[in-house]
């Protein structure tokens, strides 16, 4: 076998075991022997091991003296030690010496086989035990997708997908994540044809089949589950997947206990000036702007554009005649969340608290311009790893912590997601068109209509026209938009990086979890 595993197997007395060795080559290992402690250490500088079996007693030195020899030259080589004696020190200063497991002698043939399964071959079957369920999953999943799913139904889909993803990338099992992709590839196209098709009725005429959006996710998923007497903290981490929130789930787990995870669609653009004012608004962006026409900013004019969230749930509040003592902070910076740390008790006062964390948004516009970033989340994968070791050091996580013992609930969700973007299309468009990747609007826009969903007249989509013949188009599945100019240059920078603002499932099914402490 070329690839067969080498064991290297220590005994003073190897001889006898010749029958359990031979059945081990029977089966495929490479089995190297050694009678003594020196010619074993010797072994382990000559040979790569995958496993070691070890005599804990041999003349010369012993085997806790030879395993302590191993472990300097090949420090992760498991080790499994065999012994006469059941004796708990011995076994105490066997474990302490990190070895692997242990077996009593005589050993049969089937128990050195069983420890090596368990040791050698788990990762392997873990990995084809996760193929097979998925594969028996694949075609149920790609039934459904091209069947006309609901909201309900494309958000349950989204969710099995990401579990899928997120157990292929548990097993390390290459080939099936790469079927996964394309998977996902054409849920998104389908995705796609279903918002085309049904977004504006959702605006315009909705009904029992309109999803919670945006701009009526305080009214739906937030307000109503407010207590008296218990201060509720809904934490808003900018820029949230699904798959990020499930990566750090296990963390926020410790601490609170899991009620519901729920779900709404962020409205188009998919970004942070149009989402998330319109979270805190409990308006479309359209309504924002002549309701608050000195706060509303479009894309093309200086300013910040999320100044007055705070302002615009104050109004929100009152339109919905909820007399409730509430605190607003939003976390831009380190300083700002070791602020949190010290501040978090004196909230335990309010009704509500909303804390809007903007570390992932700045994380993934970040990897567009810094290239350690780029190295550091080059996929879904390294992205969510990223994300649950900033959650895991970061002062929102100290802040968690001091909370979780009080009697408490918790709202943890997002204004929209991100999508990896691939494929580069075209756009021209005159000076005042925006540089967005994932949307656009302008007066002169000239692009291929099967890439986009447009809109000529922006306030049947509930969005402002900043000029009176302005339109808008947003980006479907992983496509990004490039302009001629420079072209090949501008593929290369953005092509593999996160992007917002366009049709996407990760973009736009985002999370709302409710907690609670335990």
């Amino acid at each position: 076998m070329a690839n067969e595993p080498t064991i290297l197997w220590v005994d003073d007395e190897i001889e006898l075991l010749k029958p359990q060795i031979l059945f081990l080559r029977e089966k495929g290992y490479n089995i190297i022997e050694a009678s003594n402690g020196i010619d074993a250490l010797e072994k382990c500088k000559e040979e790569i091991l995958d496993i070691v079996f070890l005599d804990e007693q041999m003349p010369g030195r012993s085997g806790l003296e030879t395993l302590s020899d191993i472990k300097s030259v090949q420090p992760n080589v498991p080790i499994v030690m065999i012994t006469k004696s059941e004796e708990e020190n011995l076994m105490e200063d066997a474990i302490g010496s990190q070895i692997s497991d242990y077996l009593i002698k005589p050993v049969k043939p089937q128990q050195i086989l069983l420890t090596l399964k368990k040791l050698l071959d788990n990762r392997r079957l873990v990995s084809e035990k996760t193929t097979s369920l998925y594969q028996q999953q694949f075609q149920q999943i790609f039934s459904k997708i091209s069947m006309g799913l609901n909201t309900e139904e494309w958000a349950d889909i989204y969710r099995k997908l990401i579990y899928w993803e997120l157990e292929l990338d548990h097993a390390k099992t290459e080939s099936m994540k790469d079927v996964l992709a394309m998977q996902k590839s054409e849920a998104n196209t389908e995705f796609s044809k279903f918002i085309v098709k049904n977004y504006k009725n959702w605006l315009t005429k909705p009904d029992d089949n309109t999803p919670t959006m945006s701009h009526n996710v305080m009214r739906h998923k937030i307000l109503p589950f407010i207590e008296p007497g218990v201060p509720t903290f809904m934490l808003l981490i900018d820029n949230l997947r699904f798959d990020q929130w499930k990566v750090i789930q296990p963390i926020v787990s410790e601490m609170f206990r899991i009620t519901d995870e729920d779900y709404f669609y962020s409205i188009l653009p998919t970004s942070t000036q149009y989402s998330r004012n319109a979270i805190f608004a409990g308006m479309m962006p359209l309504e924002i702007e002549k309701r608050f026409p000195n706060f509303w900013l479009n894309d093309e004019e200086e300013g910040g554009k999320n100044l007055h969230e705070q302002d615009f749930l104050t109004d929100q509040l009152v339109r919905l005649k909820k007399n409730i003592k509430f605190s607003y902070t939003k976390i831009t910076n380190n300083n700002h969340g070791k602020d949190l740390i010290d501040n978090i008790y004196n909230m335990l006062t309010n009704d509500l608290n909303v804390i809007v964390y903007n570390f992932v948004d700045m994380l993934s516009h970040a990897r567009t311009e810094m290239d350690v970033l780029k190295e550091l989340a080059s996929d879904e994968t390294a992205y969510r790893s990223i994300t649950r070791s900033w959650f895991e050091h970061s002062p929102l996580h100290e802040a968690l912590m001091r909370i979780a013992d009080k009697k408490v609930n918790l709202i943890i969700t997002t204004d929209h997601g991100t999508i990896r973007v691939k494929e580069p299309v075209k756009v021209i468009g005159d000076r005042e068109t925006t540089t967005n990747l994932r949307y656009k609007h302008g007066k002169n826009l000239n692009y291929n209509p099967k890439d986009v969903l447009e809109s000529r007249n922006p306030h049947e989509l509930m969005l402002p026209k900043p000029h009176i013949s302005s339109s808008f188009i947003f980006a479907k599945e992983d496509k990004f938009f490039v302009y001629p100019n420079n072209y090949n240059w501008h593929v290369n920078l953005y092509r593999n990086t996160f992007q917002h603002g366009g049709i996407s499932l990760e973009e736009m099914i985002v999370p709302v979890i409710r907690l609670t402490n335990k």
